[in-house]
């Protein structure tokens, strides 16, 4: 008897379910049904009040006979009502629209970036060598001589004035570099990228504008002053007007800033990915799992059959690979951590490793709040150089040997 009035009321819940669905399903259109995606639909049950999980098809997909959309839906019904169903990651409300801002910027970003290869290409079309004498044609002395160049300037001493003071090359060799063919049809096309390039720029400021609105929503976790910036760190020029760190850590409660290789925009990307609460991943070793960059765990029969990463898409995965390559010529611990690895194993697995590394000092920073302190090269090196050496002496133990310092002569 008990078992039948438990089946009735599993059965009077799916019903009930089903008919809320339905009817929250009949207010969209017939187009949007036809390109119904899992997210309108994840946000529309999820603002009703609904506990909705996303599962990873992979892991529920061996379904017992044959296999058809309702046995399918029976399949998963009967792992829920188990518990057998993890749902996949996914942050609050909130930070997905932060999130939704921020890949926007992303994507404009990176069509910029196309324009600027195209223009380049018309002006080596027209034997103007700009990018061997300036380093980046979008900073203040490229853009200044693109524009006089489309505006009508041809004199290639005017156009060689126009350097930025801070400039490491010479107006002779700047106006050396200008000697070309200006065509008309390479004009046009340097013309138009220039414009192009110029529409997304304003796009990326609208861009911004909403990412402070939406940072401003966000309830602050830390009213502490900000920490003053660290020593040789300056902010990026592709960087947001606003003061993108403030927002950051009022928001976070720590300044991620001061870890080498993190930027404002780094942060924030990772954080748009991440969310804002640290509980949702319990241990470091989650944590980075689910970015992709910790050691494959493929073991048969106690023998490690590969430790390669796993294939994962991320978004705040790739940012820290990208911050862990920029650490090549920092003089701090990580950058000599990079530099050792990169001399013996490659560059692929010395940016993975240390990207590793700086998601478990991210995770560290996260959960407990404390500040990152960097040990510097020296103390690195010392450190290293200790391992080492009780490795050797471990080894030389465990063959019959003791391992004696060298005596300077007297």
């Amino acid at each position: 008897m008990m078992g039948r009035s438990s089946a009735l009321s599993d059965s009077v819940a799916l019903n009930f379910g089903v008919s809320l669905i339905s009817s929250i399903l009949t207010q969209l259109t017939l187009e949007a049904l036809y390109l119904l995606h899992w997210i309108p639909l994840f946000q529309i049950l999820e603002t009703r009040g609904l506990e909705v999980r996303l599962v990873n098809a992979h892991l529920v997909k061996t379904v017992p006979g044959r296999k058809s959309d309702v046995l399918d839906c029976q399949w998963l019904q009967k792992l829920h009502s188990y518990g057998l169903l993890s749902g996949s990651f996914r942050p609050e409300d909130q930070v997905c629209v932060l999130r939704s801002y921020i890949r926007q910027r992303e994507r404009l970003t990176q069509s910029a970036s196309v324009h600027i290869q195209r223009r380049q290409k018309a002006l080596t079309e027209m034997n103007l060598q700009l990018h061997r004498v300036v380093s980046d044609l979008t900073g203040v002395t490229g853009m200044a001589i693109i524009r006089a160049i489309v505006s009508g300037e041809r004199d290639r001493e005017r156009l060689a004035a126009l350097k930025d003071p801070r400039a490491k090359r010479s107006t002779q060799e700047i106006a050396a570099a200008l000697e070309g063919d200006y065509r008309a049809e390479h004009l046009f096309v340097l013309m138009q990228e220039l414009h192009l390039y110029d529409v997304y720029q304003q796009q990326i400021e609208q861009c911004d504008r909403q990412i402070e609105q939406c940072l401003s929503e966000f309830e602050s976790q830390n009213h502490q002053p900000l920490p003053p910036r660290p020593k040789g760190k300056k902010p990026s020029r592709h960087a947001p007007k606003f003061d993108l760190r403030s927002h950051l850590y009022r928001i976070s409660g720590v300044d991620f800033t001061q870890i080498d290789g993190l930027e404002a925009l780094t942060v924030q990307t990772i954080l748009s990915e991440v969310g804002l609460d640290p509980t949702r991943f319990p241990t470091v070793k989650h944590f980075t799992s689910w970015l992709g960059i910790c050691p494959g765990s493929r073991i048969s029969g106690g023998k490690v059959l590969s430790a390669k990463t796993r294939p994962v898409v991320n978004r705040a995965a790739n940012a820290f690979r990208i911050a862990a390559q920029s650490l090549t010529h920092s003089r701090t611990a990580l950058g000599a951590f990079y530099r050792r690895l990169r001399h013996r194993a490659g560059a692929p697995k010395a940016i993975t490793a240390t990207a590793h590394k700086l998601a478990r000092i991210f995770y560290r920073l996260w959960r407990t709040g404390e500040d990152y302190v960097d040990l510097g090269v020296d103390a690195y090196e010392q450190q290293y150089q200790q391992r080492v050496l009780k490795n050797l002496k471990q080894r030389a133990k465990q063959m019959g040997f003791d391992l004696v310092p060298e005596t300077s002569p007297s």
